[in-house]
């Protein structure tokens, strides 16, 4: 059950408002160097939700496209506080992936970060933008976020009070299919997943510090990483990008409680870093990992390296985690026991309907209040996932006598890059779009440091010069960094069934014969 000596509220943003009046000169944000306390924090989030306020935003999607660091996080919050539906998304995408994500959140307000600026203006009047709002920079539309911080008093008549019911956050993920799609979560399911969170890995309000170096508009980086640290009254030090000496050095210097982590591959880096065996690991609680699976080896070796064990948990998109491991019932390479109020349950992949006997593998599905409303949009891909009340995840796993589950397949193609999900399938189409492929078809091969990595098949068109160079370049162009393909094999065709499918499974054979 869910711990009932935690403080509820109806949202995120009255939640703030509580934080803010308990723990007004605690440190609320640590960001290279600069510190923020709640009352600070607050007046920040006020001044830029008021600035909200008057654009009219209330019950519309606002874009948030900006690098995880204190501005990112006040203009999130400020969206929530002037009633509006807050949409983080990866300033990190190229144009045209821009392009794709803004059609899908038809916003008429967007606040970048300048560099994110420069990739959206030319957008704006494709996807009726009229107001592009930037932190930081120069301009009329430019954000002095510091000038509000030492406002007088914190004035929270003019903020919003959104209901548990009331839209309020889209985070954008492939689902099963691998089409992006905008998932959209309410204010309940919001609040309901930080409580399961602060249920299952205890904080003590008003005393922790958080850790953090995972990404605000990945929905770990924004439900975890940045809400329940604020919900809790704790201290939240930011490391605005992955780097282990940074890591390091903060555990250590800030006397870090909670760890937020990563995937796999983020630990193995930390183990790996010169600076590991000078760093102070005394004050952790928890190490959390999450979004690839977490080798048995590597969790013994950080438990006996830190005294401090590397607990998994189990989520996605659309229903924030769901299964977590708990400190007292943690089982190796299991990813946990249902939070509360939540039900899992293993199916057989065919119908989907039987429910199968401990031990037998099957997709997993799951029930509780966090699970989204739906994708924005698109009614369709929403009653293909969620059907009688349960979220079918695409996962194949399976639960022990004691409810422990283990996952150990995906029903879907999907792959895993250093915790990002990524869809070979929408990486081939966007390869097809070159006018000298033919065909293209990547798949996943195992990786050392990221857990797994794309690499890429393609056939060319007759007479065609392109090289792995100019295939690489073109990449960089239209890709992300990690959904691009790491090797190019240029084959004369692709392998095919007997029913002339594409073989997948022939193709990570070649895939894996080429390591």
């Amino acid at each position: 059950m869910l711990d009932p000596e935690l403080p509820r509220y109806p949202s995120i943003v009255h939640a703030l408002r509580a934080s803010a009046s308990r723990y007004a000169e605690r440190a609320a944000l640590v960001c290279e160097g600069r510190r923020l306390s709640y009352a600070e924090l607050a007046r920040m989030v006020l001044g830029l939700s008021e600035r909200l306020t008057r654009l009219g935003v209330a019950g519309e999607p606002v874009v948030v496209l900006a690098p995880t660091s204190i501005e990112a996080i006040v203009a999130v919050l400020a969206v929530l506080c002037a009633g509006a539906r807050v949409a983080p998304v990866n300033p990190f995408f190229t144009v045209p992936e821009l392009n794709v994500v803004l059609r899908e959140v038809d916003a008429r307000v967007v606040i970048c970060s300048p560099d994110a600026s420069r990739k959206v203006g030319p957008l704006a009047a494709v996807w009726r933008i009229d107001t592009l709002l930037t932190l930081g920079g120069g301009g009329a539309d430019a954000l002095d976020l510091r000038a509000w911080a030492h406002g007088q008093g914190l004035d929270w008549t003019q903020a919003a009070e959104p209901l548990p019911e009331h839209p309020a956050v889209l985070i954008f993920t492939g689902g099963t299919t691998g089409e992006p799609k905008a998932v959209e979560h309410s204010h309940r399911s919001l609040m309901v997943s930080v409580l399961q969170h602060c249920s299952v890995w205890r904080v003590a309000l008003g005393a922790e510090r958080f850790l953090s170096a995972a990404p605000i508009f990945h929905i770990w980086g924004l439900f975890y990483a940045t809400f329940v640290p604020l919900y809790a009254g704790g201290t939240l030090v930011i490391v605005p990008k992955f780097d282990p000496e940074a890591v390091l050095s903060a555990i250590g210097s800030e006397q870090i409680s909670v760890f937020g982590g990563g995937p796999a591959p983020a630990y193995m880096s930390l183990l790996q870093s010169p600076s590991f065996g000078a760093t102070d690991f005394s004050s952790l609680k928890y190490c959390l990992s999450g979004g690839a699976a977490c080798p048995e080896e590597l969790q013994r070796e950080w438990a006996r390296r830190t005294g401090c064990a590397l607990l998994e948990g189990w989520g996605m998109s659309e229903a924030a985690p769901l299964c977590l491991s708990s400190p007292a019932a943690h089982k190796l390479l299991s990813v946990g026991q249902a939070v509360p109020e939540t039900e899992v349950e293993v199916v057989d992949v065919e119908t989907g309907s039987r429910v199968l006997e401990a031990g037998e593998a099957g997709e997993v599905r799951v029930r509780g209040p966090q699970l989204m409303l739906g994708y924005r949009g698109r009614l369709d891909a929403t009653r293909e996932i969620l059907r009688d009340g349960w979220l079918y995840t695409g996962d194949i796993g399976y639960l022990d006598r004691e409810a422990h589950l283990f996952l150990i397949d995906r029903k879907k193609d999907m792959i895993i890059v250093g915790g990002y999900n990524v869809y070979p399938r929408q990486v081939d189409e966007v390869l097809f779009r070159h006018p000298e492929v033919a065909e293209a078809a990547c798949v996943g091969r195992p990786d050392a440091r990221l857990g797994e990595v794309l690499v890429a098949f393609v056939v060319l068109e007759p007479g065609a010069r392109l090289d792995a160079a100019g295939f690489f370049e073109y990449c960089r162009g239209e890709l992300v960094k990690y959904r691009r393909p790491v090797s190019v094999t240029f084959v004369s065709s692709l392998p095919r069934t007997n029913a002339r499918k594409l073989d997948k499974k022939a193709l990570r054979a070649l895939a894996a014969s080429s390591t």
